[in-house]
């Protein structure tokens, strides 16, 4: 279980995210949906250890706001962030690889192979260097480099912003298999349309307060 209890963040003295509070249960995809500028990155990046906090973010029985930032993957939290920051010069696979070398992950081969069974596509060019890649090449490897350390939970930050139709229904597909294998996800966009047949709940978050209802 993943909850985030009376979450606020500031920068300088603004009030960015105002105790913002939601649950996402074992197993679980839920979505946090507003507009661009409602807030939703900067509570993502604050639950990351990013940007500084003040409330819970519990995953299980620890509370992850009271860890340094670069203990927090470590528990089986993996992110992927909007801009995607993969490292140009490394290959995918080392990309994918990234979160092994800096945190304890056990059975990493065995893992990378479970990752390209369920996206083949990214096995196909594990050997090219990320800053050959397009685009929406790009935000596969994303994804699959934080399914190397989201053993628990995922944080998906606008998975589907800027993709062709495609792609952006071959990441639903990938989306989809993750709930199966019981992967508890938690997915921010601006259009709920890209994901709604797949979440089991719905947040919605306006001017940095989050609620259940529009």
């Amino acid at each position: 279980m993943f909850k985030v209890e009376n979450l606020n963040v500031s920068i300088g003295m603004v009030p960015i995210i105002r105790n913002a509070s939601l649950l996402v249960n074992e197993g679980q995809m839920c979505g946090l949906i507003g507009r661009n500028g409602a807030g939703k990155t900067t509570l993502l990046r604050a639950i990351m250890g990013a940007l500084p906090a003040s409330g819970r973010a519990l995953l299980g029985h620890v509370d992850l706001i009271g860890l340094p930032a670069h203990r927090r993957a470590s528990f089986g939290i993996g992110y992927m962030p909007e801009d995607r920051r993969l490292v140009p010069e490394f290959t995918v696979e080392e990309n994918i690889r990234l979160p092994s070398w800096a945190t304890r992950i056990d059975g990493v081969d065995q893992r990378l192979e479970w990752i390209y069974s369920i996206m083949p596509e990214v096995a196909r060019f594990a050997h090219r260097r990320a800053l050959e890649l397009s685009g929406g090449q790009q935000k596969m490897v994303a994804l699959a480099r934080a399914l190397m350390a989201g053993t628990r939970i995922l944080l998906l930050d606008e998975p589907f912003e800027g993709l062709a139709p495609a792609l952006s229904r071959r990441l639903g597909e990938v989306l989809a298999n993750l709930k199966s294998e019981g992967v508890s996800v938690l997915v921010a966009e601006s259009n709920e349309m890209h994901v709604l047949d797949l979440l089991a709940r719905v947040y919605f978050i306006e001017r940095g307060s989050v609620s259940d209802r529009r």
